[in-house]
């Protein structure tokens, strides 16, 4: 035990430092601000693209058809406004569950926020405390910091006066204090977290996935779009292309016709035929890009942020969210998740009937500890104050250990901690105390030893005083949240460093079934850990390198494991876990590794981030095969019409117009995929995540862009009147043509709404109905250029249609046995909530 004298810095001092920007004024998490959200939705690739075919359509003059040019201003608001609304949720979020240091001054000793420590302050630190700054210890008492999150090292390090001490490491043992010697940037957990410091929301599978399908979609429009260029500028205008190369030949060479030149250049770029191909042109390349792909994934992340944040649950790393709805295992700690962290006193049983009074000991080690645990807050509260002994060792708690001690020279020395550490596991003591634990109490063992607390072999021999019983309070909801679990297939493992026995009997009045071992069985071969593992459902006398090594080994078995604590000796496996989830009454350090931290200490609010996981990841599924679908069908539309254009060229036949404007476009996608994906990303959806993003969507989108193209491009050569025909039989064509595009794009929507509910059956009914509506509007059959009149055509679109939609829905079975999938036309509930409603309604 060592101690300097220091009072702190004064409030002059402080006032200076802040005046010359000595502060720790650090970011508390990788966000991005407000310019930086603006300006990355706005200047996106996609909105590029949509804005030059913008320019193009406005070229030709056609208001109408520049309708797709909103999706910039739609997609850009959208998405500001919704990761606006996440950013202010998880900041402040971050400033309710951040640590707060306990900073000396001259004034007083007060918790203050991480921003507000100035140079040379001193902080107090003690079991559990996150280490802000970087720093000198000058105060020390059995103070063992442990650095395995900046260095590796997975031993705690003593500290003594003068030893340094780096920000992002924590206290394990003992108490303290340190001087800031480096704060804000210059500190070492500051460097570190500005050098590997990123917006997160980019970092996750789900996202991965959706770069690869773009990615793909890239490949795509090059050729396509070039073909597409070609045909429409080019192959059916034909005298366009030697016009415009003689023009600009006579231009560049300045010939003496060059005034000619000029003018036939204007006349080529404005000419009616000219404006008519790069509407056709524009109307084959804008369905290629998926504009709201990326919004719809945006979104669903943001909202799902909100949501959670309504539940005071803090998602340090956005991927969490979809990471947990891939959770199969969870790994809770009894102590803070399944019972609360308050305890009370429930007995105090004697064991020497020669010491009466161990109730006194107690209360001179509650009055020593100045940094008690939850068991010692307990005894502090129930023992009666007794007269103060004059302490001259301790020894603080560690979870490797079991046991603390203190030392108070004459009046003996003393130490209290699990029975089967401190007893010799075969005595009469050790068995009382297992058959105690049995009924799930939390069970210490007081007693008196021969040597001081702090002598290298010690605890030495414990005589025996009395047990100390302690009740824990189950959490009222921790029932229902594993029988939630259990519904939705996730395993349960119950890992604490209490009693095994007294574990289990927590586990088991919850409705946990499994087999119970003592951690001290374990064996330590990661295979033969894993094989164990999967055999037990609880486990007691866990130390904190147990824990590590458990969630190691689920790994390892293909298991994604979450991982709930609260305590510093949850830390590791928080970390190595591919979920870490904190309480917010946890350690600072438990709360600074967790990607997820439960603010209210609810071990049910789980399940309402697994529903939204499962939302987010099911519904983004979705969406993402509309807009693949959509880009699939139309790059084949652009395709089949450019390659007859090339055919028709070289056989000199008559080429073939693309069969949509861009406003055909814009209105196909208003109800088809527009309007359907932006509810669908935002529904209520339960199902189980499962893996294989890219393949699945592929499997589902492909094929059925295939069949919608296919039968729209038919449907087109049935009604195409020929290159030279007068604008009403082109209208009428386009209108057959997109008539048949309408019924096959609704019928995909029809399946990816499925399983029905009630309100996805009237989605998709609003959706066709909304068309039926438009083309019996006359002033909507003039707004979008369409032509129904033609009867024969007409008929021939609606029957083409149908025949797409019939393939369509044997696909759809067909690609259920493809990817191992149960089709169901109607929702099946899954069981009870945490509030009552059915499974899939969970994640409203």
């Amino acid at each position: 035990m060592a101690f300097v004298t220091a009072t702190g810095l004064s409030a002059a001092e402080v006032a200076e430092r802040v005046a010359d920007g000595r502060t720790n004024n650090v970011p508390t998490r990788a966000a991005r601000g407000v310019a930086e959200i603006v300006k990355a939705n706005v200047f996106t690739r996609i909105n590029a693209i949509l804005a030059v075919l913008l320019a193009i359509v406005l070229y030709t003059g056609s208001l109408i058809n520049g309708l797709f040019g909103l999706l910039i201003v739609v997609n850009s608001g959208i998405g500001i406004v919704q990761e606006l609304r996440a950013k202010r949720t998880l900041d402040r979020l971050a400033i309710v569950g951040q640590a707060r240091p306990t900073v000396r001054r001259a004034e007083g000793t007060a918790a203050l926020a991480p921003d507000q420590v100035v140079l040379d302050d001193i902080i107090e630190i003690g079991p559990g405390d996150q280490i802000v700054v970087d720093g000198e210890i000058i105060e020390a008492n059995n103070l063992e910091i442990d650095e395995s999150l900046l260095t590796g090292e997975a031993d705690p390090i003593d500290k003594t006066i003068g030893a340094a001490v780096l920000s992002g490491s924590f206290a394990v043992a003992g108490t303290g204090a340190y001087r800031a010697t480096k704060v804000g940037g210059d500190a070492y957990a500051a460097k570190l977290a500005d050098e590997a410091s990123k917006f997160t929301l980019v970092k996750s599978e789900l996202r991965n996935g959706i770069n690869q399908i773009l990615r793909l979609v890239t490949y795509l429009l090059w050729p396509v779009g070039i073909l597409t260029i070609y045909t429409q500028l080019f192959v059916n205008n034909p005298t366009f292309g030697p016009s415009l190369r003689h023009a600009l030949y006579e231009l560049i060479t300045l010939a003496p016709q060059w005034p000619d030149a000029l003018n036939t250049l204007r006349q080529l770029l404005t000419g009616e035929e000219f404006r008519e191909s790069l509407l056709r042109m524009v109307g084959a390349l804008v369905p290629m890009v998926p504009e709201g792909l990326v919004l719809m994934t945006s979104i669903a992340f943001a909202v799902g942020v909100i949501r959670l944040g309504r539940r005071q649950c803090l998602v340090n790393e956005l991927p969490a969210i979809e990471g947990l709805a891939r959770v199969d295992v969870v790994c809770a700690d009894k102590t803070g998740t399944l019972t609360e962290n308050a305890m009370r006193l429930h007995e105090t049983v004697v064991l020497d009937d020669g010491h009466s009074r161990p109730e006194t000991v107690l209360s001179a080690m509650a009055a020593a500890d100045a940094y008690p645990n939850a068991s010692m807050q307990a005894i502090a509260e129930a023992v009666p104050a007794a007269p103060g002994w004059t302490e001259t060792a301790s020894a603080p708690f560690k979870s490797a250990t079991k046991w603390s001690g203190t030392s108070f020279g004459s009046d003996g020395n003393w130490v209290i901690g699990a029975p089967d550490v401190l007893a010799d596991p075969g005595s009469p003591v050790a068995a009382r105390a297992e058959e105690v634990g049995a009924q799930g109490y939390r069970v210490l063992l007081l007693g008196e030893s021969d040597r001081s607390v702090d002598a290298p072999d010690a605890p030495g021999v414990v005589t025996p005083v009395a047990l100390v019983v302690l009740d824990q309070k189950v959490r009222p909801d921790a029932r229902e949240t594993l029988e939630y679990f259990a519904e939705q297939d996730v395993t349960v493992k119950v890992i604490s460093g209490d009693n095994a026995v007294s574990v289990g009997a927590v586990a088991g009045s919850l409705g946990l079934h499994g087999e119970t071992l003592d951690a001290r069985k374990l064996p330590e071969d990661s295979a033969a850990l894993a094989e164990v593992l999967e055999e037990y459902t609880t486990f007691g006398r866990v130390r904190p390198d147990q824990k590590r090594a458990m969630v190691g080994a689920l790994q390892s078995r293909g298991h994604t494991v979450a991982m709930t604590g609260d305590g510093v000796n949850d830390v590791l496996a928080l970390k190595d876990a591919d979920i870490g989830v904190a309480m917010g009454s946890g350690s600072p350090a438990a709360r600074s590794v967790a990607q997820i931290v439960l603010l209210d200490n609810r071990f049910a609010t789980l399940p309402y981030v697994v529903g939204e996981g499962r939302r987010v990841i099911g519904n983004i599924e979705r969406v993402s095969t509309l807009f693949l679908t959509k880009t699939v069908y139309s790059v084949l539309l652009a395709l089949l019409v450019g390659l007859v254009g090339v055919v028709a060229k070289l056989s000199s036949t008559a080429p073939l117009l693309f069969p949509f404007q861009p406003i055909h476009i814009t209105i196909a996608n208003w109800f088809t995929i527009g309007v359907p994906a932006f509810i669908l990303s935002l529904a209520p959806n339960n199902e189980r995540a499962h893996t294989g993003f890219v393949r699945r969507v592929l499997v589902a989108a492909l094929p059925s862009g295939l069949v919608v193209g296919l039968a729209t491009f038919g449907s087109y050569l049935v009604a195409y009147p020929g290159a030279h025909a007068d604008d009403v039989a082109q209208e009428q064509a386009s209108t057959a043509a997109l008539i048949t595009l309408l019924i096959c794009a609704w019928w995909v929507l029809a399946t990816v709404a499925r399983p029905y509910q009630w309100w996805r059956v009237a989605l998709v009914a609003a959706c066709g109905l909304a068309y039926v509506v438009i083309f019996s509007l006359p002033f909507a059959r003039e707004l979008f250029l369409l032509d129904p009149s033609n009867l024969w055509l007409t008929l021939a679109g609606v029957g083409i249609g149908l025949c797409g939609a019939a393939a369509l829905e044997a696909l759809w079975w067909w690609q259920g046995r493809m990817l191992g999938e149960t089709r169901r036309l109607w929702r099946q509930d899954r069981g009870r909530t945490m509030s009552g409603h059915s499974a899939p309604e969970h994640g409203a």
